[in-house]
């Protein structure tokens, strides 16, 4: 019974439903008009750090999280994972993740039709806010590289070194969005739980693959 439970109901999932109703209730915020007072106190300590050499800091992350060069860091991860670790399912699993966060954030954006800032702009940026496109691209990014390098990190140090590193891109690019004027701080965190409820959602599948597939070996050997 146990093991039966588990299989339906595993970490993933429990993970994608939990970052589902977190987004909902953003959302729910936005649409009241209830964040405001969250927007209003990040907005203000983020953009108080302004200086010349953050700008350049922030521009930089931003263009790393732009659609162009998040499309060649994926094609580059996907040739590292064919070319030296000889793996196709991986690459199918990471297209997915990328193709569906860009089409749910289309979406998700026509269908909120937020404004986008207009106090302080430091770069101009045309469309809607909500949520974040380079918060959602950059969670499924370097989220489901991580997932994807976990087991071939042997030692923990590398482990925890690879997990820091990929928070500390996806929290950087989405902290340049808002200091550069372009995102409300609940356009990024609703990227975010939008985002990874995605990408725990294609894991869940992922796995379910990999384990009917593991199956269907083990009965054709019997």
């Amino acid at each position: 019974m146990k093991n039966h439970w588990t299989s339906k109901i595993s970490f993933s999932l429990l993970a994608a439903a939990l970052s589902l109703c977190a987004f909902i209730g953003i959302a729910l915020s936005i649409s009241d008009n209830q964040i405001h007072r969250f927007d209003d106190v990040l907005i203000s300590w983020i953009q108080g750090m302004e200086s010349p050499g953050m700008t350049r800091w922030m521009q930089f992350f931003t263009w790393i999280g732009s659609g162009r060069q998040v499309v060649i860091i994926t094609i580059l991860a996907m040739l590292v994972l064919y070319l030296y670790l000889g793996h196709r399912r991986e690459l199918l699993f990471l297209a997915s993740v990328l193709v569906g966060s860009t089409l749910l954030n289309a979406l998700l954006k026509v269908a909120f039709g937020r404004a986008r800032p207009t106090i302080h702009r430091i770069i101009e940026i045309s469309g809607y806010s909500f949520p974040s496109g380079h918060s959602m691209a950059s969670f499924s990014l370097y989220g489901g590289l991580a997932f994807l390098i976990w087991k071939h990190i042997p030692s923990f140090t590398g482990r925890v070194f690879m997990m820091v590193a990929s928070a500390a891109f996806i929290l950087t690019i989405g902290m340049s969005r808002i200091y550069l004027g372009v995102h409300y701080p609940s356009d990024v965190v609703g990227g975010y739980f939008i985002s990874g409820c995605w990408l725990f959602t294609c894991i869940w599948f992922y796995r379910r693959y990999l384990q009917r597939l593991s199956g269907l070996q083990t009965s054709s050997l019997v």
